[in-house]
C-alpha cells in the first residue's frame, strides 16, 4: 500500500460509519459497545499479528500499523483499544507452546489486556510463582480474556538478580477470573478504552506462565516477533496519534468553512484561518509520510535476517517522535479557531480533542517529544 494513502482507505465507508455511530454510546458506557466488539471479532482485529496457524491475520508490522491508523481515525477509543489489545495478543510469539495452544484454542474470542509497569512481585516456589501486584491502565479490561503484567522475581523475600546485578523481571499471563479489576479509569478522553487497573494477591501460577519479550526469546518464526518491542510500541502508538490528528484536521476543515460563512469573516480573516489550517496540515502530512516511509525502509532491511541495526531502529524512534510532536502542535494550533462547539462535550470535535489530549500523555512520548 502507498504510504501516503489517506488513513481511512483501509476501511469501508460502512465500517467507518458503524464505528462512529457507536462512538457516543461507547463513551457514555465507558467501554466499547456490543456492536463495536462484534465488528472487531468479525474482522479478527485483535489478532492482527497472531499467525494464521493460530487463527490470526498474520499481518506484517507495516500492514498492521496502517490499519491501526485507519481505525484510530474512525474513532480514537476504538483504534486505541484494537492497537493495545492486538499488541498484547502479539505476545503469542513469546509464550511457551503448551500455554500458547491453550490460550489461543479459540482465537476469535481471545483478547489480552495488561500493563507494562513493573509493579508486581513474583516469589519463586517449588511449582512456579506466588504473585501479588497492582497494575494501572489495562486497556480493554471489561472484555479481556487474559491479563499480562510485569513482576520482579524474588526468592525467600530477596530480589533475584542477573550476573550484572540487575533485578530479574518477567512478564506473566493471568486468566480473567484470577484478577480483580478496579474500575478507576476517569480521564477526560479515551473513555471507551476502559483502561482500568487490576490486581492479584498471593496468586499461585505455574512456571510456564512466565515469559520474556525479546528477539532472543521469540518462539514463532514470523519476523514481527523479532522486531524490538520499544520500536514496535512506538510505531503502533504513533499511528494512533496520526489517525486521531487526521480526524481532527478533517473536522476543522468542515468547521472552519462553516464558521467563515456564519460569522461573516472578511476575506483577510478567512485567508488567515485557512492559511493556518493549510500550513498545519502540510507539516503534519510531511511527518506522517516520513514515518511510514521510514518504517517501510527499516522493516525491509531486516526482514530476511529478522535482525535490525540499532541505527535503523533509532531512525524509527526519531520519526515517531517527530510525528507525535507535530501532531501535538497541529491540534494545539487549530483548536483555538474552532469556537464554542469545540468545548461542547457532546460534539464530535470535542471528543476527538479529548481523546487526543488523553492519548498524548502516554509515557512513550511525554518527555522525548519536547
Amino acid at each position: 500500500m502507498n504510504s501516503i494513502s489517506a488513513p481511512s482507505s483501509l476501511l469501508t465507508e460502512e465500517q467507518i460509519e458503524q464505528i462512529r455511530n457507536s462512538a457516543f454510546l461507547s463513551e457514555k458506557a465507558g467501554q466499547l459497545t456490543t456492536e463495536q466488539l462484534a465488528l472487531i471479532n468479525n474482522n479478527n482485529w485483535f489478532n492482527l499479528f497472531v499467525p494464521r496457524s493460530l487463527g490470526g491475520l498474520e499481518m506484517s508490522l507495516p500492514e498492521a500499523t496502517r490499519l491501526q491508523e485507519s481505525l484510530a481515525k474512525a474513532d480514537g477509543s476504538f483504534g486505541w483499544t484494537v492497537t493495545l489489545c492486538s499488541g498484547a495478543n502479539w505476545f503469542a510469539g513469546f509464550l511457551s507452546p503448551e500455554l500458547r495452544d491453550e490460550v489461543f484454542a479459540v482465537p476469535s474470542r481471545i483478547c489480552l489486556s495488561g500493563s507494562g509497569a513493573i509493579t508486581g512481585k513474583a516469589a519463586l516456589t517449588n511449582n512456579g510463582y506466588l504473585i501479588s501486584g497492582f497494575w494501572k491502565y489495562a486497556t480493554g479490561s471489561p472484555h479481556a480474556t487474559h491479563f499480562t503484567a510485569n513482576c520482579r522475581i524474588e526468592k525467600d523475600g530477596i530480589p533475584v538478580t542477573d550476573e550484572a546485578g540487575n533485578t530479574t523481571i518477567a512478564a506473566f499471563l493471568f486468566k480473567r477470573e484470577e484478577v480483580k479489576i478496579i474500575n478507576e479509569w476517569n480521564c477526560i478522553g479515551m473513555k471507551a478504552t476502559a483502561s482500568h487497573s487490576f490486581s492479584v494477591e498471593n496468586l499461585p501460577v505455574a512456571a510456564n506462565r512466565a515469559f520474556s519479550i525479546s528477539p532472543l526469546t521469540a518462539r514463532l518464526p514470523q519476523p514481527v516477533f523479532y522486531f524490538p518491542f520499544i520500536q514496535f510500541a512506538e510505531l503502533t502508538i504513533a499511528a494512533n496519534f496520526s489517525g486521531i490528528t487526521s480526524h481532527f484536521i478533517d473536522l476543522c476543515h468542515a468547521l472552519f468553512h462553516s464558521r467563515v460563512k456564519q460569522k461573516g469573516y472578511t476575506i483577510e480573516q478567512a485567508c488567515d484561518v485557512f492559511e493556518c489550517l493549510g500550513r498545519s496540515k502540510t507539516k503534519f502530512e510531511a511527518d506522517r509520510i516520513l514515518l511510514f516511509e521510514t518504517m517501510d525502509a527499516v522493516w525491509a532491511k531486516g526482514l530476511e535476517t529478522k535482525q535490525w541495526r540499532s541505527e535503523d531502529l533509532n531512525s524509527v524512534t526519531v520519526a515517531c517522535q517527530s510525528l507525535v510532536k507535530t501532531a501535538r502542535n497541529t491540534v494545539n494550533t487549530l483548536f483555538p479557531f474552532c469556537g464554542i462547539v469545540a468545548v461542547d462535550a457532546s460534539s464530535e470535535i470535542n471528543r476527538v480533542w479529548r481523546d487526543f489530549s488523553t492519548a498524548s500523555q502516554h509515557s512513550l512520548f511525554t518527555v522525548e517529544c519536547l
